[in-house]
Order: structure tokens, then sequence, then C-alpha cells
């Protein structure tokens, strides 16, 4: 079992990539294996780092060969996704959304239908658009086909939508909780398919 963390930052050393070790810290307390991409650094190495729809369906010709093609091939294969971003603009990072935008090949191959998706977003104010992101992603999974769930966990509390920080997110226990609660959630979405 393997949940990929896709890190929707342009920094390596970011809130948002600190949640998702966070979330992903629990995820390996649950025996899961995990791995953090981070889409800024796998764009960085394409010609063209957003899709331009060259084809349709697409044929992968703008990433054959690619560090994408082989992040890609991570997605397919793992069993849950986390997708995490910073607020910009009250929606999703332009690495973030670039990257998915890549992803038609995997949509027409039914690559990530029914794979468990969980979300988290960081704003750098409260009430910052933390949700609205936390939309957004949640209907790029969707689109894909995916089983969506919150930051809830059954023992605890039923959750919101995912989750929902403000800078500096190491500095928050409520929200790390949340945090904690979305990958342990993931987990056991996983564990319970698995028997």
């Amino acid at each position: 079992m393997k949940i990929i963390g896709l890190n929707g930052s342009p920094r390596k050393k970011s809130n948002t990539r600190f949640l998702l070790e966070q979330a992903l810290a629990q995820v390996k307390e649950d025996n899961i294996d995990f791995e953090i991409i981070d889409v800024y650094e796998t764009l960085k190495t394409l010609q063209v780092p957003f899709c331009i729809h060259c084809s349709s369906p697409c044929n992968r010709s703008c990433y054959k060969g690619t560090q994408l093609e082989k992040d890609f091939e991570k997605l397919s294969t793992a069993d849950g996704l986390i997708l995490a971003s910073p607020v910009y603009f009250g929606t999703v990072s332009a690495p973030l959304k670039a990257f998915w935008d890549k992803t038609r090949a995997l949509r027409t191959d039914h690559k990530l239908v029914g794979k468990i998706g969980g979300a988290i977003s960081v704003g750098a104010s409260l009430f910052g658009g933390q949700e609205t992101t936390i939309r957004a992603l949640q209907d790029m999974m969707l689109i894909q086909g995916m089983t969506i769930v919150g930051d809830g966990l059954l023992n605890v509390s039923v959750g919101h939508q995912g989750a929902c920080c403000v800078n500096p997110a190491s500095e928050n226990t409520l929200l790390l909780n949340n945090v904690a609660h979305l990958g342990a959630r993931i987990s056991a979405e996983i564990k319970r398919r698995g028997n």
C-alpha cells in the first residue's frame, strides 16, 4: 500500500510541504508507504510546463521519457493521493494546477478512478481562501473519478472538507491534528479496501 503526496508549493521548505509531511507521518504510523512529489521541481524539467491540449486524446508526447512520466506512473500505482496547495488568489497554486492538467491521459485510461484522495490547503491569513482551494483540489480529483475523504475520524469527529491551515502552520496544534486526522482517514480507507 502506498500514498503519494503532491506538494503544490513552488518551495520545498514551505508550510504546504510541512503539512503534507505531517499527514504522511500518520500514514507511516499506519505502516503504509508514502512519497512526496514536489510538482514544481518536476515541471521545471519540461520544455512546456503546462498543458496546451496538443492532441485529443492525449498522446503523452509532451512528457514521454521525462520525470513527469515517472511521476504519473507513481500516481497510477498508488492507493491514495493527498493534494496539498498554498492558497493563490483563493484557489490552487499554478504549479499544482499545471501538473494536474497534464494528467489527461491518466483520466482517459481510468488510472485514478476509485483511488482515495484528500486535500490540504494553507493560506497567509485566517479565512484566506483555504476552503475554496480545498474545493478546487477536490474537484480536480473528482474529475479523475477519485473517492474523496475529509479530515474526520469516526472515533474523533466527522470532520470537514479537508485540512485548512494558516501560516505559520507549525504553531497551531488544532490544525496539525486535522492534518494528522486526514492522513489517518486515508490510511483507514485504504486498509478497509484491502481487507
